[in-house]
């Protein structure tokens, strides 16, 4: 895994290189309203859905609201193409739009950069992000790795390579950190490895609440959010149950959460 990550984010595994810091993003003062959106996998239905509501919830806040995507936009779901046109088209009016980086989006990009047929992404929902671009999987069967690399250019747009590497991986706000899939207890947030930011599970469940923030998180799907006093995941697997969770963050006010369904 520390291969992968060096590869396609040109670091190792300790959070220590020099472009480290670019990554983590820090906003000195909370927007008027911050909406956090759990794992898309794919399912660009649910997101306009819940991008509606949130549009629609919103009506009566004054000032700039942000949107802030938790990662994992592709894999899965039916149609990951659509999803990363759509974050990269112009958001809501009155809206900005942060899409922080996930383990999928890792993979993707490094299947893309280094296309073979026995990758395991294609177990992980790569199959699915490829038919989105209309490639059909039969063209493992017979092609050599140069030509797979070509009929990858010419079906999956640059862009869309560009946005899978260059997500930064953190956001921190006054009382709250955002980020994939969660930290390592004990580290602080300039020296987390990538592999714990973007795969880490139960040590990071486990530990007690982060000094004056909750943290917002995906990665883990289940059937509702989870709330603590130390983290909030928001990952409902849409691509299963056709539910994408959003968790509201104003300056004045207690969370809320909506629901694409």
């Amino acid at each position: 895994m520390r291969d992968l990550l060096r590869r396609i984010l040109g670091i190792g595994g300790t959070g220590d290189a020099p472009d480290v810091a670019s990554r983590h993003l820090n906003l000195e003062f909370l927007p008027s309203a911050i909406y956090a959106i759990g794992d898309v996998h794919g399912c660009l239905k649910e997101l306009r859905a819940l991008e509606r509501k949130i549009v629609d919830d919103a009506a009566s806040v004054e000032g700039r609201k942000l949107l802030v995507m938790l990662g994992d936009y592709v894999d899965r779901g039916p149609e990951s193409a659509g999803v990363l046109d759509h974050l990269l088209a112009p958001p809501p009016a009155d809206f900005d739009r942060l899409c922080l980086m996930g383990n999928h989006e890792i993979m993707a990009a490094s299947f893309l950069d280094n296309p073979n047929p026995r990758s395991d992404w294609l177990q992980f929902g790569g199959s699915e992000t490829l038919q989105s671009y209309g490639l059909p999987l039969d063209i493992f069967g017979s092609r050599k790795q140069a030509n797979l690399r070509q009929l990858i250019d010419a079906y999956i747009p640059q862009d869309h390579i560009e946005f899978l590497r260059d997500r930064p991986w953190t956001l921190s706000a006054p009382g709250w950190l955002f980020v994939h899939a969660g930290l390592r207890p004990g580290v602080p947030l300039h020296r987390q490895s990538p592999n714990d930011l973007f795969w880490i599970r139960d040590e990071f469940f486990a530990a007690p609440a982060l000094d004056g923030s909750c943290i917002v998180h995906g990665h883990t799907p289940g059937p509702e959010p989870v709330v603590t006093p130390a983290r909030i995941c928001v990952d409902t697997g849409a691509f299963a149950t056709g539910r994408l969770t959003a968790l509201k963050i104003t300056p004045d006010a207690a969370p809320a959460l909506l629901y694409s369904d």
